[in-house]
This record gives C-alpha cells, structure tokens and sequence, in this order.
C-alpha cells in the first residue's frame, strides 16, 4: 500500500535534501509536485489543498529555510502534517470492548470483506487480547454466507451461533445476545448482510439490529480499491446507522492509498484496521505514525519486530542467539532464517518496514527478483544431507552437482548460497560480540524481554530508537544487515539468484 505515492515523494524530497541551501520558491515548487503526487494516489481534493496549505505555511518560515538542514526540516514537517491528517483531532484508542459481552457490528456493502475481516478480526481478539469471541451471522440473504461464517470459525477455533434456519437477522441478533450472555463471551460480533447503501429496506433492518443489540463498536467495512467512492459510503452510513470506526480492505492491492489518507479528514470516523490479504492474519492496526513513516520511505521497525515477534518462540530465539555467538550458523539456521521471511510477508514485505529500503526493494525488482528466491534457496537446502547442512564446508564438487541437481538449480546457485551463509555466519559472529552483552543480546531482550515472555511492542519500544539502531548495524557490519547487503545494495549471495527469464 502507499508505493506510487512513497515512490513520488521520495524523489521530491531527495531533490530537497540534496540542495543544501533552500529558498522559499524550492520549498513551493516542491510543494506544488507534491500535491500532484497526492491527487494522482486519488486523495481527495479539499484534504490535498488543506494539507499543501499547512506544510507550505510552515516551511517558508526562516526557521526553515535559514536552517543548516532545510530539506530534512521539510521532511519532518510533512511527516507531522501526514500523522495530523490521518489521525485527526483526537486518537481513537483501542476497541471499546471492556465490560463482557461487548457487541462488535459490522456492516458494509455487498463484496467488501465483511465476513472475512469479522473472521480476521475474532482471530486477532482471540489471540493478541485473549478474549473469548463469539461470532453471528446475520446474512439471511447470500446464499451459504451463514455457512462461510461457520467454516471461517472452525478453522480459527472461534465459535459460531448455531444456524437456524428461516430465523430473521433482528431474532438472530437477539439470540446471540443471549448465547454470549449464557456461555460468558467477552465479546459477540454481528456479520450483518451486505447492501447497497440506497437499500431503504436492507438498511432499515440494520438499524433494527442496531437498536436490539446496542453495539460498543460499529464498524464499517469498506473495500480501500474503491477510492474516494469508499468516503461516501462511509459517510452515507454514518448518517443512517452511526459508525464508530472503519476497516479498509484489499489494502495490499492498492498502491495509491487515496482514501486511507482522505477518510479520517473527510469523515471525521477513524481507521481502526486495514486489511492486507487473504489470509486469517492479514489484518493490521492502522497506526499513523507508522503509516506516515512507511509512506515517506522511514520504514515501520515497531510493525517488523512485532511480526518477528508473532512467528519466532521466545525459547528458538534463545537456543538461535546463544548458537549465533559462538559463530555457529550453518545451513540449517539459514533455512529456518529464510522460512522466517516468508512467515514475515516475504522480502517485499521486509522492504517495505525498513528505513531508506525502498530504492533496494527496487533494485530487486529490476534484476527480476521476487519471493521464489527464497524458495528455490530452501530446495537447495532441502536437498542437503543431515551432515551437510550440519557442516556446508564438507561439500566439495561431486558433493554440489548432486544437491544443484536434487533441487532443479545450478551449480553457481548452490556456491551464492554458501557465500551468502559464510558472510552471515561472519556477521553474526560480530554483533555477537559488539557492545555491552552483545548486540544480538540487546536484540534479542528487545524483542522478549529478560524473562523470555514476549513484550508488548507498541508499549514498550520507542520507534525512532529501533529506527537509529537499525541504521547504526547496517553501517557498522562490513557486508551490511545480515541478508540486506551493505550501503543500499542487493542482498549478498541473491543478486544473482531466481532471475525471471
């Protein structure tokens, strides 16, 4: 999400931060690229106009231009101004959903992921909250919607109310009040039918249903592809049913971004979560600190450690970090290295939360690189004996064409692999030692804490400090961040890997 829009302004401020000096007529031709690039990511008119006025008003002051970093100032300025436009007058704070059984409401139209993100949304409760969740569908018209719900449930391990046929949406609603009442839910979420929001009929029973089950949270769920039709959706709802928040959708599909940046000036409703694919934990908070940060290319270090943290056990992490000391990493560490990128959303996913990553995730789709990369080294990997992914520098050459030829690949592939190893194995090594306990230690009790537990994150990490010790590693290691090459360049041992012919 945000690419087209990240990729412009990048170029507008690398301009700006290269020129040294700067006079008032820079900063408004710059402004002026900027509100074309803001358009063309189909953010609305009046916000665009709001926002250029606020970042202009600021930068040409003398504070700016007779500053001995000018174009950095004028990075920070629009950062401040995106976090102002995204988050609004006051921030929302974390789902009302304290005294059980809190009621959830979804609504939406027909085809923008309600039932799916209800499913994305119980699962995110269930697991990061630890609540006992309870879902309803009260979708009498799609056929089999009541069914999806169920199978949804099934594979999250969250309950769903029994399915009773010929039932109208304002009983089932009633029905599910009782049942998370009875079997102490903490909360009950209500999947309501998809409609067309001229529907006099389909939104007169939602506002019935609304009435019975008295939500805590409406949410309306809104497909992000539809621009800046998503705003009047949202405000048409808001009129007729009163929503307390939104989920935009189909977010990883959308390079533009448009109506992320316009709904919370336009509607004055906040965006709680934004959905960003198909699968049951493809749902985010919408941060917009981290959102401003990843839009003008700063990288969101707090959203990596977090999915670092969601797929890595406090206890592998341990055995991982006292092998790494030692130098011990050999192929088998590598392996579990790469499966963790694929668990994290693959290198583009990676890219896109790194700070100043953004000219690298280009570099590599340029050289035609993508995920199978990753892949095609695993099959290498997988095609290793025990005692050769134990001790990779036994392989001589009979050893190489028979592992090259088990995995469909080159021989050459197989020799990028080993140095890509020999290089993070160094690496590791180092940050092993560097520092007081280590910088790997360091890392390490970041993420877990000193007791193993996971910590809370957002609570307990300062963004800009994990942005500057990152930058600080990638500049102290000889080759770079193990597996991100050195000074803006492709990974070592990738860049000549998984090309597409």
């Amino acid at each position: 999400m945000f690419e087209n829009l990240s990729e412009r302004l990048g170029g507008v401020f690398d301009r700006l931060t290269k020129q040294g000096a700067l006079s008032e007529d820079d900063v408004r031709t710059a402004m002026r690229e900027v509100r074309v690039a803001l358009l063309e990511a189909d953010v609305s008119l009046p916000v665009t106009r709001q926002f250029v006025k606020a970042v202009e008003k600021k930068a040409t002051g003398a504070a700016v231009t007779k500053s001995v970093t000018p174009g950095q100032q004028v990075v920070k300025i629009v950062h401040d101004e995106l976090i102002e436009v995204l988050r609004g007058e006051e921030d929302p704070g974390k789902l009302r959903i304290d005294n059980p059984p809190a009621p959830i409401l979804m609504v939406g139209l027909q085809g923008g992921g309600k039932t799916t993100t209800t499913a994305k949304l119980a699962k995110r409760l269930k697991e990061r909250d630890g609540k006992k969740v309870l879902m309803a569908s009260l979708d009498v018209n799609r056929p089999a919607a009541m069914e999806q719900l169920a199978i949804l449930g099934t594979q999250i391990g969250v309950d769903t109310l029994p399915i009773v046929k010929g039932e109208d949406p304002v009983a089932i609603a009633k029905r599910a009040k009782t049942q998370a009442g009875l079997g102490g839910y903490d909360v009950y979420m209500l999947d309501t039918a998809g409609r067309l929001s001229i529907d006099e009929e389909l939104m007169a029973q939602v506002e019935a249903v609304r009435d019975v089950a008295n939500p805590r949270e409406t949410l309306l769920v809104v497909d992000g592809l539809t621009g800046q039709d998503a705003l009047h959706t949202a405000q048409n709802f808001d009129d007729r049913i009163g929503i307390s928040g939104v989920v935009l959708t189909r977010m990883d599909g959308d390079g533009r971004g448009g109506a992320a940046l316009s709904m919370r000036a336009v509607t004055g409703k906040p965006i709680r979560f934004v959905g960003l694919g198909e699968k049951m934990d493809a749902l985010e908070t919408f941060e917009p600190e981290r959102v401003a940060g990843r839009i003008l290319g700063m990288g969101d270090i707090v959203s990596l450690v977090e999915k670092a943290q969601a797929t890595l056990e406090a206890e592998q992490a341990e055995r991982m970090m006292k092998r790494f000391q030692k130098g011990q990493f050999n192929m088998n560490d590598l392996k579990m290295q790469l499966e963790q990128m694929i668990k994290m959303g693959g290198m583009e996913g990676m890219m896109s939360m790194l700070p100043g990553a953004q000219k690298m995730s280009r570099q590599m789709g340029d050289a035609g690189m993508d995920d199978k990369v990753l892949s095609q080294q695993i099959a290498l990997i997988n095609s290793m004996t025990k005692k050769e992914r134990a001790n990779p520098q036994i392989l001589q050459a009979s050893r190489k064409k028979r592992i090259a030829a088990g995995s469909g690949m080159e021989v050459s592939d197989l020799n990028k692999l080993l140095k890509m190893q020999r290089q993070m194995s160094d690496v590791m090594k180092k940050m092993g030692k560097m520092g007081k306990g280590g910088m790997l230690k360091q890392a390490m009790k970041g993420m877990f804490g000193k007791d193993g537990a996971p910590a809370d994150m957002a609570d307990q990490m300062d963004p800009k400090a994990l942005e500057a010790a990152a930058r600080q590693m990638g500049k102290s290691m000889p080759g770079g961040l193990p597996g991100l090459g050195g000074g803006g360049g492709l990974p070592p041992g990738l860049s000549g890997f998984g090309k597409k012919k």
